[in-house]
């Protein structure tokens, strides 16, 4: 066969591989989850980092098939951890918005359905939590509106928080 067959026998090979491990990955996860006090929406959260995870190393192994250089890959794998150091730094950067959803994520009373008021006295605002993202929280106010605040924003802002009733 020609090398170019194998390659893409072996990256079809790779991706069926990689969409069966997610899916098992996936419901392991969901299964053990279930049996400790986190909330769904932090599951949720945690199989969005897996997906990530996952896919990086999926990008990694197809480069290797398709023939880059291991020099290459490290390359392009010092560089992308060059960025995320950065973007702990970074104040105003897409990337920390990506890092502060880590924080908010671990270290933040945050969750889906909560009320929030962003206590600004520039512009203050109410919403309920309808969306966590890497880079937004979504906010839905009495009116309907749907406002996004980046996570980092969160993180500098001062908020009070109304939990959702169970």
């Amino acid at each position: 066969m020609e090398l170019q067959k194998i390659q893409i026998l072996e990256s079809l090979i790779a991706v069926a591989i990689y969409f069966v491990l997610y899916l098992i990955i996936k419901t392991t996860i969901n299964n053990t989850l279930k049996h400790t006090p986190l909330q769904r929406d932090r599951r949720k959260i945690i199989i969005k980092g897996l997906h990530l995870f996952t896919t990086i190393v999926l990008a990694i192994l197809l480069s290797g098939i398709w023939g880059f250089k291991q020099n290459e890959i490290a390359a392009f794998a010092s560089t992308i951890l060059t960025a995320l150091g950065i973007a702990f730094f970074a104040q105003w950067s897409l990337l920390s918005n990506i890092t502060s959803s880590l924080i908010l994520f671990f270290n933040h009373p945050l969750k889906l359905g909560d009320t929030i008021k962003v206590l600004d006295k520039d512009c203050p605002f109410e919403g309920e939590i309808t969306e966590l993202t890497y880079f937004f929280v979504h906010l839905k106010t009495t009116s309907g509106e749907i406002i996004t605040i980046p996570n980092a924003q969160i993180l500098q802002k001062s908020i009070a928080i109304t939990p959702k009733h169970s």
